[in-house]
């Protein structure tokens, strides 16, 4: 077979071969109905001395006249198929190969080009195998009407930036390409392929492994191509722009938050050997620019003289970082990996603003009530030179008159909710919210309340700031910046869907650069080199006897409840029934005395709590000081009743204890060797690097909660190695979540590391959760 990639003109100089590139119509038959098709064919002709011939012509022999009179030629046919083959090397297929295809009566066509192609790979076809034939000395023609004509292709592009004259900070992008000397507009081609291509496909399915160039149109038959690296590129950087909406005027509209996009755009511009022009308002560029880096704006040693701390070169780093966002009158997420010291990076920032004469009204720090505490000791500890008024607790009314004078006002999320109309009467110059994942739910009444604090500017502080879905990092950047993730509705269309449930990596990538300059996030691993390792272990517990009989009695009796439920009612509206009977299941393999059923009371054993127990007093024995975390606070009180039976020293904290800090001092201290704590209570706030080994009593269906609880222990300060068990009942649901974490983590962690959750179960994942122990 001839290869196209060499070819060898001299085999073909007793023949000369004329291809002519056109389109015909054929009819087929889809689903029994019968309907026309529009495909690029070539008709072949050979030339033997003038005398052409169709390749389709079977016959071996032909008659030319003389003047000698009529002689008669053979063909050369091994010549005439090495042409063939060179033809069909490129994808053409023979018309009368197509079964399914009924060419017109007077059809010309020999070849079919790529029966089964589409725009892009006919483009290809029109760029590549035509210049590759007539390298091999075919004559190839194309028609004038031929609707898959590519112009020039690698033409310079130009883009242009210019304000929007209705909106302050909003810009309209051109976009377009020089041809013949004019300027085309290539926006409507782009975000066409953005929301679907020819064939359906999302672009992402397009690009994904795509190795021809694709075809955007910029005419009725004409098309510009571009290699799938660059226009990736290209698409990721408008898909940062793109907000759904129709271009105006030609000018895709977007916010000056959105100006890092503009870098990419212009990477993206000047890949390969085109040129590219981009004009425009420099000074959007230059925002562009500073967001895209990932370096802060370099404070003076001098700012930081009131503060009480030496900070870390990542700390100083993460500080230089908010203040660029501030210069830039921007919002923003510091999400570094749980006890990196993100209180202490926000404490220098404020330090530095009222250093700087900016923070000539009080900022305001919003925070879960535990640790209303905490803030203030941090503050005093770190910042004693700035003034606070903690508005929290009964006697918070008498404080209020301090406010307005008050550098920083620390309240609760609660109070806030309680008091809106008092601590909205004022107006602030930072409104700083710790654990701002309590606000993932843009629908709660949290979330409204922030969202009334008047102030100059907002941070966030969060380890996770995404725990189930995208729809939580929309709320946050609903509170901060509300313009840069536009709509709810048409974030979820534009991203979160297409992210989640159908793996789109174009998206993801296009929505992690458009969040990327508003989030630093930073791990222990990559800063906090002097860290001790953690050792993850998961203990696996077979459970037995009346116990397992326990178990499977009550899996049979819920799987089936759960079952007629979604059957009669649709599993949407089946949840509270789905996690109840998985709750009942849980709670057997903590302890069945945790159930409140009479078929549980007669099983007085638990595997798990003997494990426990057994884990216990050998750590304890090689001298460790041990966090125990379980979800149910009536198995935490259980797991109190046998550690005093067998003797071990230990407190307990729950969302019920009043004196909450007295406890932590305990542990750490070393007045008790063990604590009890609640996930919930204790996985925010607490400081318990005394503690050199974790166990959780029972997993949970966030592993973020979980990892936030285990860095109680494993954060700055530790000086130990840090062991971490997850008991689990082995093939039971424990297990079951176990694996169901690991693949909803992979959500956040491509975003910016870190988090998962249990959410938007399907019906194979509960007949999973429900399926008998193994």
């Amino acid at each position: 077979m001839f290869s196209p990639a060499q070819p060898n003109t001299g085999e073909f100089s007793g023949i000369r071969c004329r291809l002519h590139l056109f389109a015909e119509r054929f009819l087929t038959d889809s689903r029994g109905t019968e309907h026309e098709i529009e495909l690029p064919v070539l008709s072949m002709r050979m030339d033997y001395g003038g005398t052409e011939l169709r390749v389709a012509d079977r016959s071996s022999r032909f008659f030319v006249a003389t003047d000698a009179g009529m002689h008669e030629v053979e063909r050369d046919r091994a010549q005439e198929r090495r042409l063939q083959c060179l033809v069909e090397s490129f994808g053409a297929v023979e018309v009368e190969q197509a079964e399914d295809l009924i060419p017109p009566m007077d059809s010309q066509a020999d070849y079919i080009v790529q029966p089964c192609g589409d725009i892009h790979s006919w483009c290809s076809f029109a760029v590549y195998a035509v210049a590759q034939l007539r390298a091999a000395g075919i004559n190839v023609t194309v028609a004038e009407d031929y609707p898959y004509q590519v112009v020039d292709d690698d033409p310079p592009w130009v883009a242009s930036v210019e304000p929007d004259r209705e909106r302050l900070d909003w810009f309209g992008l051109q976009l377009g390409i020089f041809l013949e000397g004019e300027r085309v507009d290539v926006l409507p081609a782009l975000l066409e392929l953005l929301e679907k291509s020819p064939k359906g496909n999302s672009a992402h399915a397009l690009l994904e492994g795509a190795k021809q160039r694709i075809a955007l149109r910029i005419s009725e038959r004409r098309y510009v191509t571009l290699p799938p690296d660059r226009l990736r590129a290209l698409l990721r950087a408008l898909l940062e722009l793109y907000r759904g909406e129709p271009p105006k005027d030609a000018r895709l509209s977007f916010v000056g938050s959105q100006a890092n996009a503009l870098v990419h755009l212009q990477r993206a511009l000047h890949r390969g050997n085109s040129a590219a022009l981009f004009e425009g308002v420099r000074e959007v560029m230059r925002r562009g620019e500073l967001l895209a880096r990932r370096d802060g704006l370099a404070v003076d040693p001098g700012y930081f003289d009131g503060l009480q701390a030496t900070l870390r070169s990542y700390q100083r780093e993460g500080v230089e970082w908010l203040q660029k966002l501030r210069a830039l009158n921007a919002g923003g997420i510091l999400a570094d990996d749980m006890g990196l010291g993100k209180t202490l990076q926000a404490i220098a920032h404020l330090c530095v603003e009222k250093a700087q004469g900016r923070m000539d009204r009080p900022s305001i720090i919003v925070v879960p009530t535990s640790l209303c505490v905490n803030w203030s000791r941090e503050l005093e500890r770190f910042a004693p030179h700035l003034s606070c008024s903690v508005y929290q607790g009964k006697h918070r009314h008498a404080v209020e008159g301090q406010l307005e004078q008050s550098d920083v006002v620390v309240t609760s999320y609660p109070i806030l909710l309680r008091d809106i109309e008092v601590l909205c009467a004022y107006e602030y110059h930072y409104c700083i919210l710790d654990e701002a994942q309590t606000i993932k739910n843009h629908r709660s009444q949290a979330t409204l309340a922030v969202k009334r604090i008047k102030a100059r500017h907002r941070m966030c502080l969060s380890g996770t700031p995404v725990e189930n879905n995208l729809d939580e990092l929309w709320s946050i950047f609903s509170f901060l910046m509300p313009d840069l993730l536009g709509e709810q509705k048409n974030f979820r269309t534009r991203f979160r869907y297409p992210i989640e449930r159908g793996g789109d990596t174009l998206r993801l990538q296009a929505l992690k650069q458009r969040v990327a300059p508003f989030v630093l996030r930073r791990m222990k691993e990559q800063v906090a080199r002097d860290l001790p390792p953690k050792t993850e272990i998961v203990r696996p517990i077979e459970l037995e006897g009346a116990q397992r009989d326990l178990y499977e009695c009550i899996r049979l009796a819920v799987h089936a409840e759960v079952r007629k439920n979604i059957t009669e009612r649709g599993l949407a509206k089946c949840s509270l029934t789905v996690l109840d009977a998985l709750l009942k299941l849980r709670q057997v393999c903590c302890d069945p005395g945790l159930l409140h059923l009479a078929v549980a009371r007669d099983v007085k054993t638990s595997k798990k709590l003997e494990a426990f127990l057994e884990l216990t007093q050998l750590q304890l024995q090689q001298g460790r000081r041990i966090l125990v975390f379980s979800q149910f606070e009536r198995m935490l009180a259980r797991l109190s009743e046998q550690l005093l039976a067998v003797g071990v020293s230990h407190t307990t904290l729950t969302g019920k204890t009043t004196d909450r800090q007295r406890r932590v001092d305990a542990f750490q201290a070393g007045d008790v060797a063990v604590f009890l704590i609640s996930l919930k209570a204790g996985g925010t706030g607490l400081n318990l690097t005394r503690a050199d080994t974790v166990i959780h009593y029972d997993p949970w269906w966030n592993s973020a909660a979980q990892a936030q609880a285990t860095d109680r222990a494993y954060r700055i300060g530790q000086t130990r190695p840090v062991f971490v068990y997850n008991l689990i009942a082995a093939g039971s649901v424990e297990e079951k979540m176990l694996e169901l974490q690991q693949r909803k983590r992979q959500l956040a962690s491509s975003l910016f590391e870190g988090s998962g959750s249990v959410a938007n179960l399907d019906w194979a994942t509960i007949e999973d959760l429900f399926a008998p122990l193994q």
